[in-house]
């Protein structure tokens, strides 16, 4: 018998009940798998206890991916209920900073001062 993938979950009841018959949210588009997320507040009693976990896991900022595999739970349930803290304002949504495609090009003046001395070769 195959071990289960990590994230992977057998029991769709589980998934369902979980995300509460939800398949889709609209703010998934929000949550990529390196978006970094912070808690807000404090875990409130009653609350559900994915909600409370992820609360828990983000008082330091934390990927989207490692909050799918610390739940266990695959990326697209993490989203819904990473929505769900959202919409509420119990959490923020931070993407990481990338170099602008311009600023990772090299300077054409080096690149034509290579090319030169290529040819001078």
């Amino acid at each position: 018998m195959t071990p289960p993938r990590p994230g992977r979950d057998d029991s769709p009841d589980r998934l369902y009940t979980v995300t509460g018959g939800r398949s889709r949210s609209n703010a998934v588009d929000t949550f990529d798998l390196v978006t970094l997320i912070v808690g807000e507040c404090d875990p409130v009693p009653g609350m559900q206890s994915e909600h409370v976990t992820i609360l828990r896991l983000c008082a330091r900022p934390t990927a989207v991916v490692e909050i799918a595999a610390h739940l266990q739970l695959p990326v697209s349930i993490t989203r819904i209920l990473l929505a769900d803290l959202l919409d509420t304002g119990r959490i923020s949504a931070r993407h990481p900073r990338t170099a602008r495609a311009a600023d990772r090009l090299p300077d054409p003046d080096i690149l034509e001062q290579v090319l030169v001395g290529l040819r001078n070769l």
